[in-house]
């Protein structure tokens, strides 16, 4: 980082609109993709196996984290894929009007996911190359929280605008409107950027083809080299293991008809639903979980961050029993949930940042990191329509409940390392 960053690009300027910018495509891709193929008429079979299988890219970091290391600047990257994505979306929206719109849509959610997951190591890069490790843990809440402003804007405000133009102008156009919009909202995000984004110092320039592979292969070794890294890959794919599956459901569920077991609301109705006091429960818990965790330490914080995380999905169990008519009374089970969940993800992002990517690498180890937390998130979550379909909206969310054991299990038992020493953290500590 030079001077210049440090004195002049106050972290308040850029990581909101970072993680802004960092959760729009995420959302988009993962769940608001869900309730618009819903509305065009898709089996939740389809829906979450295909919407989860373009997820993929965010499990392959590690095949361009090492590049990221080599050529130009953090920053460099981040606007380039600010700018893509915009135009990737502007394409997606014109793509709704062809006869095989299901093929080109996927196509370009997977070019998205590309780049976004490409954005996503930049932009992390910067953050954990720019700040100190106590810096780290007091706007890792933030960062949850703008992350989520993302979640507010592509799940709530544009699904409710959606939801009200899907009875106006049609589904077509509406969707249209809609992705086209998430489009120009990325490229005036890299325009900001240009001014406030610090560059994250610059990578080392690679001159040759056999340095570049020197250099992956050394990425990659020191990688798996790192004390307890077994445990810290367990941990990071099955933190998120019932998460996995809830995910992609709880939308559906939310519109499917309440004889098939489902609460019967409209697209419009969802939009209100997440984008009011959800969003605003999970910023909440983000920003005191980081506050939390940075006076207790991670290794005393974790089991209760992980509880936070993980019981709330219950909510969702108690909502396909009763299925109640009370729009508020729903609100306010999911307000519960999103605030343990903002929470609980902190233990997660910490995890990464503190116990996997310090070194050499800390850029493309990050990467490392949250691709293998993705693969932990989109295999549960590919098969999880065709679990809903078989067992119904009741059973799965029991069946949710069972799987949140393992992460209960991993965050009890991983072993920590002194990132400076290498020695082992006693659990008891």
């Amino acid at each position: 980082m030079s001077l210049s960053d440090s004195k002049v690009r106050h972290p308040a300027l850029w990581v909101p609109t970072l993680y802004t910018a960092e959760g729009i495509p995420f959302v988009v891709v993962n769940v608001v993709s869900v309730l618009m193929y819903k509305s065009l008429g898709f089996t939740d079979t389809q829906i979450a196996f295909f919407t989860g299988l373009v997820t993929i890219p965010w499990a392959l970091k590690p095949l361009w984290g090492p590049l990221l290391e080599m050529f130009k600047t953090k920053k460099h990257f981040v606007l380039a894929t600010q700018c893509g994505g915009g135009v990737s979306f502007g394409l997606l929206a014109l793509s709704l009007q062809l006869p095989s719109f299901f093929t080109w849509t996927l196509i370009f959610f997977g070019i998205i996911a590309i780049n976004s997951a490409i954005h996503d190591t930049a932009a992390d890069g910067v953050y954990i190359t720019v700040l100190t490790e106590k810096m780290q843990a007091q706007y890792v809440g933030w960062q949850g929280a703008f992350y989520n402003v993302g979640k507010v804007l592509s799940q709530g405000a544009f699904v409710y605008v959606a939801g009200r133009l899907e009875t106006t102008v049609g589904i077509v156009p509406a969707w249209m409107i809609v992705m086209g919009s998430f489009g120009i909202l990325l490229l005036m995000m890299s325009v900001y950027h240009w001014s406030f984004l610090p560059t994250g110092g610059k990578s080392g320039e690679v001159k040759t083809i056999r340095e570049s592979i020197t250099t992956f292969w050394d990425v990659v070794i020191s990688f798996f080299r790192k004390k307890y890294i077994l445990w810290g890959i367990a941990f990071l794919i099955l933190y998120r293991f019932a998460e996995g599956q809830a995910i992609k459901i709880v939308p559906l569920f939310m519109r499917a008809a309440r004889d098939h077991g489902g609460l019967g609301l409209s697209t419009e109705e969802i939009g209100v639903l997440y984008g009011f006091f959800p969003p605003f429960a999970f910023i909440l818990g983000s920003v005191l979980s980081g506050y939390f965790t940075a006076r207790h330490g991670l290794r005393k914080a974790l089991l209760p961050l992980c509880a936070f995380f993980n019981i709330p999905f219950g909510v969702y169990l108690l909502l396909a029993l009763l299925q109640p008519t009370d729009f508020f009374a729903v609100a306010g089970l999911v307000v519960f949930e999103y605030f343990g969940y903002g929470f609980g993800f902190v233990g997660l992002t910490l995890f990464m940042m503190q116990q996997i990517a310090p070194g050499k690498y800390k850029m493309a180890h990050y990467a490392f990191a949250t691709s293998l937390m993705q693969v932990g998130f989109i295999i549960p979550s590919m098969i999880s329509g065709w679990v809903s379909d078989t067992l119904g909206y009741r059973d799965f969310f029991i069946w949710v409940m069972i799987a949140t054991i393992p992460s209960f299990l991993v965050a009890w038992l991983v072993p920590f390392r002194d990132t400076r020493s290498d020695e082992t953290v006693g659990q008891s500590q």
